[in-house]
């Protein structure tokens, strides 16, 4: 029934495994490489549009990463090989190099109780997004934000007016400037 045997179906050969590895990489990190021309938006709240992309990018990677290689062999490397990636990945993080290469910093969205137009440009995020995060966070009205900040993890966070934001959570969030300095408590 079968032209294939049995263990040609489930295994692969040393030169199938490093094909493996080199085009799983790839893909790695030409999604790493997206993420970050796009920017963290792409890893916010995923909209049904976005869940559907991000199952197409799952698809359109696997493809490419195992190629016409067997099922079950091919699929152990690939899953091997991202689980190695994402465990570099984890190591680099904590060193300042490897942040500043794979992680974004945030940007400030909104301050004092005013969007922020460009920096919202800049993010990637649309005004009903922020509304959204906004009635979500159980803000009533715009004033009652100091400041929203998009995360470097994609999410939206919200700091309410009324107790002094450390300055020490400010630093590196690309648009601090736009703070203001009522708003932000300085070490003396």
């Amino acid at each position: 029934m079968f032209d294939q045997s049995l263990s040609d179906l489930l295994w692969l050969t040393p030169t199938e495994a490093l094909a493996v590895v080199l085009a799983t990489t790839g893909m790695y990190l030409a999604m790493m490489l997206l993420v970050r021309v796009i920017g963290q938006r792409m890893l916010g709240a995923m909209s049904n549009y976005d869940l559907v992309a991000i199952i197409a990018f799952g698809a359109i990677l696997g493809r490419a990463a195992l190629g016409d290689v067997a099922v079950l062999g091919g699929g152990l490397v690939a899953m091997g090989t991202l689980i190695a990636l994402q465990s570099i990945a984890g190591a680099l993080i904590v060193r300042p190099f490897g942040s500043r290469a794979i992680t974004m910093n945030p940007i400030v969205l909104m301050a004092d109780g005013k969007v922020l137009p460009d920096q919202l440009r800049r993010a990637h995020v649309a005004d009903r997004e922020l509304r959204s995060t906004l009635r979500l966070a159980g803000i009533h009205r715009y004033d009652d934000v100091a400041v929203a900040l998009l995360e470097s993890t994609g999410a939206i966070s919200v700091l309410r007016r009324g107790t002094p934001i450390d300055a020490e959570l400010l630093d590196g969030v690309h648009g601090e400037e736009l703070v203001p300095e009522h708003l932000v408590a300085r070490p003396a």
